[in-house]
């Protein structure tokens, strides 16, 4: 049996199975670090989802040169678009993209 014919099962069976539910994300977040500055904005783009409850953690290079890891967290309610998260100053650059996760629960009625 070949890779493919293995992998091919394999998403069959997924997409088959009772329960399985694909679905995006219900957040955009945008972060950057220029001209001394830093500022990451989030929104919540999927009007059936839940309140979302976050955490981020992103580093940036600071004015010497050292890394610095910004973390929190945050919740977004349906309807919130283009919240800042973090506004920083004394930043040269951003080392990495933020990372943002994010965590709904419907409730059953």
């Amino acid at each position: 049996m070949d890779r493919r014919s293995t992998r091919t099962g394999l998403t069959a069976m997924l997409l088959l199975a009772p329960g399985v539910a694909l679905a995006g994300p219900a957040f955009s977040c945008g972060g950057f670090a220029q001209l001394g500055g830093a500022q990451l904005l989030c929104s919540h783009i999927d009007p059936d989802a839940p309140t979302q409850i976050c955490t981020y953690s992103w580093t940036l290079v600071g004015a010497n040169n050292s890394p610095n890891v910004i973390q929190g967290s945050f919740m977004l309610t349906p309807g919130q678009h283009n919240v800042t998260v973090y506004q920083g100053t004394g930043f040269a650059n951003a080392l990495a993209t933020p990372v943002v996760l994010c965590q709904g629960r419907k409730n059953e009625p």
